[in-house]
């Protein structure tokens, strides 16, 4: 029998998850580089997410990402993600999440980037099931938001996950569920390299803009997947063969305002 895709809904999550996300600034010593000395803005927390990975040329990647970028490489491959999962507890430093608008699913796709001295994030697209968040985010983070209509369930320990987005119809639709137990991943390592990134680049007005994030060590499951469809690679990218896949039940975030990279 299948349920709800689980959100933090209850008075006492909606209560808790302030503490829990400010908590995350206590656990430091595996950060790349020290915590901004500016304030963080936001909070979330990402529930039951899957890291499905594809090798991709770097020729591929490169006519979407900006110049001012180097595309990250992990034994000379590079790598696109789709992560499907759903966002709870969003809300601004000092407040505490407001029912059914801090909570809906997202479905991102992205890469890996450096600029500097600092390796992170490049999105290709995120949707999400909520027109709110997805103005605001545009506006904030001029980061490249759709609105998109989505469902999820637990069936067991799986998830059961179809997005569309409705402005040009781009899919995803899967089953996945974790197949091991919980662990961080080891520096050096190809999952170490996908998973623990601190920020994420954007640009507005041809200006390369960054925003940190922080979060404990990402608790990665081995898990399996049914794609029944996807064709959320951006325009020329082709996803060939099985993806690396892992889960995690759950992740407490923070995360600044944008600033200049330069």
């Amino acid at each position: 029998m299948s349920k709800p895709f689980a959100a933090t809904s209850n008075l006492r999550d909606l209560l808790e998850t302030p503490s829990r996300q400010a908590a995350t600034l206590d656990v430091v010593e595996h950060r790349p580089w020290p915590l901004p000395r500016r304030s963080w803005i936001q909070g979330q927390t990402w529930d039951h997410l899957l890291f499905a990975h594809w090798r991709v040329p770097e020729q591929a990647l490169r006519a979407h990402v900006p110049d001012q970028l180097v595309l990250d490489s992990f034994d000379g491959s590079c790598w696109l993600a789709v992560t499907p999962f759903r966002v709870s507890g969003l809300r601004l430093r000092g407040t505490f999440p407001i029912p059914r608008l801090s909570s809906f699913l997202e479905l991102n796709v992205r890469t890996y980037v450096t600029f500097g001295d600092k390796s992170g994030i490049w999105f290709f697209s995120l949707d999400a099931a909520s027109r709110l968040a997805v103005e605001a985010a545009r506006r904030t983070y001029a980061l490249p938001y759709h609105d998109a209509a989505m469902r999820a369930h637990r069936l067991g320990e799986s998830v059961d996950y179809v997005s569309r987005r409705r402005d040009d119809g781009h899919r995803f639709d899967a089953r996945y569920r974790p197949t091991g137990a919980a662990a961080a991943s080891q520096p050096d390592t190809l999952e170490h390299f996908l998973t623990e990134r601190y920020c994420l680049y954007t640009t507005r007005e041809e200006e390369l803009f960054r925003a940190e994030i922080h979060h404990p060590p990402w608790p990665l499951q081995p898990a399996e997947a049914e794609l029944r469809e996807n064709t959320m690679a951006p325009a020329g990218i082709e996803l060939e063969g099985d993806p690396l896949l892992h889960f995690s039940e759950r992740q407490d975030v923070a995360i600044w305002g944008l600033e200049r990279a330069g």
